[in-house]
């Protein structure tokens, strides 16, 4: 019983896919159709951009892989069903990385901010106590 709770738990690696010479799998082995994950990033990406077979492919994977850490965590929980308050804990993760980067770059800022007053006190108290 313990051994198949670790089971749910643990991220079910994925097997290695054999390629073609293109570097692109069977479409049928991805865990979602190529043209949704190819017609997703090129919203993003600009005008022009060529993506290459394995960077949709490895894009595909990694979704797949994330679908599945979200819902192991949602199965977690001993109920029936699974809510939306369920998908929020399940994600809340993932959603906190931009909070994160963006905290990051506001303490970069300021502490560039106070770099800069400390530079502005030395040229003071230089320029006051010079010989």
């Amino acid at each position: 019983m313990a051994d198949e709770q670790v089971n749910e738990e643990t991220p079910i690696e994925t097997p290695i896919v054999p390629m073609d010479e293109e570097g692109t799998m069977e479409e049928s082995k991805l865990p979602f159709p190529r043209a949704t994950v190819t017609n997703m990033m090129r919203q993003y990406l600009d005008d022009g951009k060529q993506i290459k077979g394995q960077v949709k492919d490895e894009m595909n994977i990694w979704l797949g892989k994330m679908v599945e850490r979200i819902a192991l965590k949602m199965n977690a929980h001993p109920y029936t069903y699974i809510d939306y308050g369920m998908l929020r804990e399940a994600i809340e993760p993932y959603e906190k990385i931009q909070d994160v980067e963006q905290e990051k770059e506001h303490i970069i800022k300021q502490l560039e901010a106070v770099k800069s007053a400390c530079d502005v006190l030395i040229r003071e108290v230089d320029r006051k106590f010079q010989l």
